[in-house]
This record gives structure tokens, C-alpha cells and sequence, in this order.
């Protein structure tokens, strides 16, 4: 690993001398002579058979190199010109890729300059653009630990969809969720007036987290059912921890993490209106960690503890969830 982080450190700063003393002597004589190239062999090649538009294609690649970091964050991106030449596409084509990853918050544009990776590091993210990058690969898992799941149902709908019509093609899907258990008494959601467990908040959540839990079982499953994808499942198992986060954890390669506030409002519970303190969670901000070539990097360690202490959990007290 610390030789491939050496490797493609060199190989930056090899990249950047030569570009260094390209502007030095260009601005000395004025000439307008081109930049020179650099090594994107790490971006791939587009694939002809591929039913998706080159713009998607080259931006799911550019995708990657940024998760994988080998565009790391403050990393300015090829120029237009050099992905043009590098897929054989047209200007206009890049200019669309760059403004999906823009819209994702991926990348930052500097009048002038280019584009850059944006400094991701401790930033809310969106989760659903990562779902869907996560089914370009053949084997899909994911993990999910949390209250309901529905910010992950909602996150996955578009994206089966997209399986369904062939725009995506996975040969496998694993889903985790891993809920609490809200038949058993628990600390929140609870009644705001006697800041106590209550039979009735509770059954009120545990209706929430069916929905979401069965709709993404339904959804998953009916792939393989249908033949779209050769194995298709969702787990679900419950405990007895009462939730106060989120965690996904995607292809073992990505966290997203983030906190439920617990938040005091009224809900309507056998046709009264009841005040309680509910945990909100679908405008939750996420923060993004992503295995690198570094074992020692933040985000590495985040997901190797979070894929550890979500196993160990799913092995131990959490049991078979009854629809």
C-alpha cells in the first residue's frame, strides 16, 4: 500500500515539475506551444457497449477516481481538452460529465483554472449519487444500521428503477438493514410530556419502520424474482439499542454517518395530537469516509471500525426481523 501512495505521489510531482517549467518558459517566449500530457491510464477507457451516454460513462469514471482517491481531494482534473482526446468524445460531451459531478458536489470549477476535487473531508453529502455509483460495480452490499430506513429506501427506489431498464446491471445485490427493535420499550422516540417510553409512540414507529423495511426487502427482491440480476436479497435483523445514528456502508469501501436529533413535535396518535420527541432523520446531514491506498488514513480506519462494529452487532444481539 505505501508504495502504491509513493508511486502515485512521484508520479504527481513528476507531472507537476514538468508543468511548472511548461508555464515558466511559455511565459517567457510567449509561445503557444501544448501542455503536456499526463498519465490517465487510472481513468479507463469509455465502453462501447455500454448503454449509457458517454457524459455518464466519463463521469462515473471521474467518479471513481475521486472515491478511490486517485483524484485526491485539491486535485485540479484533466483539462477538457485532455478528456476530450482521452474518450474521443467532444467538448460538449465532458462539459456534461464535469456538470454531473458538479451537481453532486464532487468537483469545484475556478474560472481560468479548471476543476478541482472538492475538499471533502467532514462534509454532508448526498447519498443517493454514491448508491448509484456503488451499482457500477458487479457485486453490490450494502449495509445499513439506523431507526428506519427510509432515507435509504427513498436513496434506492431511483436506482432499482435504473435496474430494472438495464441503465445499471449488477450481477449480485446484498442488502443489510439492521433496525431497533421498537416492540421493546426504548428511550426515543418517547412522550414528550413524561419524557418516558410509550406503548403508543412506539407502535406508531415500529409502522414507520415496517414500511421502510418491507419496501426495501420488496424492491431487492423482486430483481432476482424477476431475473434482472443473478442473486438478490435483503436482511433485516432488530436489537434492543435504541437509535441516536445512521450508518451506511456501501461495497465495504464507504461510510456515511450522521446523528438524529431528537427533536420535539406533535404527531397525531389515535386520531389526538400528541407531543413527543421524535428522532429525525431524512434531512440528516452524512459525512463521507472512503478506503484509500493509505491504512493509516482517517477514512480508512472509519470504515474498516464501522464495518467491524456493525458485524459484531449483527452477530450477536440482533435477531431475525418478523414481517
Amino acid at each position: 500500500m505505501a508504495s502504491q501512495v509513493k508511486s502515485q505521489t512521484a508520479s504527481s510531482l513528476t507531472w507537476l515539475v514538468r508543468r511548472t517549467l511548461w508555464v515558466t518558459e511559455n511565459r517567457e517566449t510567449g509561445s503557444e506551444t501544448v501542455e503536456p500530457e499526463r498519465d490517465l491510464d487510472f481513468l479507463g477507457e469509455l465502453d462501447p457497449d455500454d448503454p449509457k451516454q458517454a457524459s455518464q460513462q466519463i463521469a462515473n469514471k471521474l467518479r471513481a477516481a475521486i472515491l478511490t482517491r486517485k483524484l485526491a481531494p485539491g486535485d485540479r482534473l484533466p483539462s477538457q481538452p485532455e478528456l476530450s482526446t482521452r474518450y474521443g468524445v467532444a467538448r460538449e460531451t465532458v462539459k456534461r460529465a464535469l456538470e454531473i459531478l458538479r451537481a453532486e458536489r464532487l468537483i469545484v470549477t475556478r474560472q481560468g483554472s479548471g476543476a478541482f476535487v472538492r475538499a471533502q473531508t467532514q462534509r454532508p453529502v448526498e447519498l443517493r449519487p454514491h448508491i448509484e455509483a456503488a451499482f457500477e460495480r458487479p457485486h453490490v452490499s450494502i449495509d445499513f444500521a439506523g431507526f428506519s430506513g427510509e432515507t435509504l429506501r427513498d436513496a434506492l427506489a431511483e436506482v432499482l428503477d435504473k435496474v430494472r431498464v438495464g441503465r445499471l446491471a449488477p450481477e449480485t445485490i446484498a442488502v443489510r438493514l439492521m433496525l431497533s427493535d421498537m416492540s421493546a420499550p426504548m428511550a426515543l422516540p418517547a412522550r414528550a410530556e413524561t419524557q418516558a417510553d410509550d406503548p403508543a409512540v412506539r407502535a406508531r414507529a415500529e409502522r414507520i419502520t415496517r414500511r421502510a423495511a418491507e419496501g426495501i426487502i420488496d424492491q431487492v427482491r423482486e430483481l432476482g424474482e424477476l431475473g434482472l440480476v443473478r442473486s438478490a436479497d435483503a436482511a433485516v435483523r432488530v436489537h434492543g439499542i435504541a437509535p441516536t445514528f445512521k450508518l451506511y456502508l456501501l461495497n465495504n469501501e464507504e461510510a456515511f454517518f450522521g446523528f438524529y436529533p431528537a427533536i420535539e413535535r406533535t404527531v397525531t396518535i389515535g386520531g389526538e395530537p400528541v407531543a413527543i420527541y421524535d428522532l429525525m432523520g431524512k434531512d440528516v446531514p452524512l459525512f463521507h469516509y472512503a478506503v484509500s491506498d493509505d491504512d493509516t488514513a482517517a477514512g480508512t480506519q472509519f470504515v474498516e471500525a464501522s464495518r467491524a462494529w456493525f458485524d459484531s452487532v449483527w452477530n450477536s444481539i440482533a435477531r431475525e426481523y418478523k414481517s
